[in-house]
């Protein structure tokens, strides 16, 4: 990360095409993280409803506890790394510190409060699958907006040192 607060990613294109490697490979996990999502559920109420609260008539169970547990154990590590990678490497693109503090926040609690949202569904009351939803939504649109712009922003990078050597 040096590279970046020392402005010396303008000379190191290996470091800039890992990284753009690693931003690929985090939109694939983007695109899996819908993939499941809409695997199991929609963005309609009874979808996520039906989900977490089961259906006795369609033969589909609550979630457990215990189940619930497990997934929201190794979600707050695996999401909580996620976006301290992807606000990590954002910080440190040339966009303005207001944009930087409100997609920072953003994903933070988007990832928190989508993770939560299901067990608001399930042990709470059935209308918090609309806050579900909604933190699904805000979550995936703040991991792709972050994708995005550290993405745009090395490939500027990438652009400006090609620029660089060709007129030297």
């Amino acid at each position: 990360m040096r590279y970046f607060v020392s402005g010396e990613q303008q000379r190191k294109l290996l470091l800039n095409a890992l990284v753009l490697m690693f931003l690929a490979y985090m939109f694939l996990q983007w695109i899996s993280n819908g993939m499941m999502y809409f695997h199991r559920m929609d963005l309609t109420f009874d979808s996520v409803v039906t989900y977490y609260n089961g259906n006795g008539e369609q033969f589909i169970p609550a979630k457990s506890y215990d189940g619930m547990l497990e997934v929201l154990h190794f979600h707050l590590f695996s999401m909580g790394m996620l976006a301290v990678t992807l606000t990590h490497l954002m910080l440190m693109t040339e966009f303005s510190t207001r944009l930087k503090i409100w997609l920072s926040s953003l994903t933070f609690f988007s990832a928190i409060a989508e993770e939560l949202a299901g067990w608001l569904v399930r042990f709470t009351h059935p209308l918090f699958a609309y806050f579900k939803i909604g933190m699904f939504i805000t979550l995936e649109f703040s991991l792709f907006v972050l994708i995005v712009t550290v993405s745009w922003s090395l490939i500027s990078a990438r652009s400006k040192i090609k620029r660089g050597s060709k007129s030297s």
